[in-house]
């Protein structure tokens, strides 16, 4: 599901922390737009608040202040339901990929790619496709323990990729990857989100990888 609007959009958005008896601001007044096609890098020292800003766009947190729209659903600091609408479009429309590889061990590659499109409430079938798409066909009947780290990478990113989202959040997908093998697993992500058309947001220590992206966000300079 593609959207010719921003797929996301946020306005004035803010989130802090209580430390002892202070409030410690991560996020302040930050907008951002990112639409159909387009990838966006995040980049910040340790602690300027990527991985935050990534959990509050996919409702794993909640924000302090602002708005939140994704294809079409908006979210505000206060709102009734927001956790199930947040849960459906984490479900159907918004793909997650951590630096820890999110593979259930007791699965193949294959049956965990079925398992993500079919919650997503794709019909069966196309699923080894992606695989072979992300350079892991032949590795399609393994489990996640018989194949490497990059390998592993690539099922994950095969996964989101199978249930068609309007928004893939990248939390540093290869920062646990040698040179070469982040190399590899960036060029099957921008290859495959540029096909899809879906938008990207890439949270990354990696100038290299961020450059990539079309646009840039550091959040060292935002608070």
């Amino acid at each position: 599901m593609l959207f010719r609007s921003p797929v996301l959009a946020v306005e004035g958005l803010s989130k802090g922390y209580i430390s002892g008896r202070q409030r410690v601001s991560v996020l302040a007044d930050l907008s951002l737009s990112v639409c159909s096609g387009e990838s966006l890098a995040v980049v910040g020292r340790s602690g300027s608040g990527k991985s935050t800003l990534l959990n509050l766009l996919c409702g794993l947190q909640t924000l302090d202040d602002g708005r939140i729209a994704v294809a079409g659903e908006s979210f505000a600091a206060t709102g009734a339901g927001a956790e199930g609408r947040w849960a459906e479009l984490r479900r159907r429309t918004i793909g997650v990929v951590f630096q820890d590889v999110n593979l259930m061990p007791a699965l193949s590659l294959l049956d965990n790619v079925r398992l993500r499109s079919h919650l997503a409430g794709h019909d069966a079938g196309g699923e080894r496709e992606w695989l072979e798409r992300l350079g892991v066909g032949a590795e399609a009947d393994r489990y996640p323990d018989q194949v490497s780290g990059g390998q592993a990478q690539r099922a994950a990113l095969a996964m989101v990729f199978a249930m068609a989202p309007a928004l893939i959040l990248a939390d540093e997908p290869t920062g646990s990857l040698d040179r070469h093998t982040a190399d590899e697993v960036a060029d099957s992500l921008f290859s495959v989100q540029q096909q899809t058309g879906c938008a990207l947001v890439l949270a990354t220590h990696d100038r290299e990888l961020a450059s990539r992206c079309d646009h840039l966000l550091d959040l060292s300079t935002t608070v």
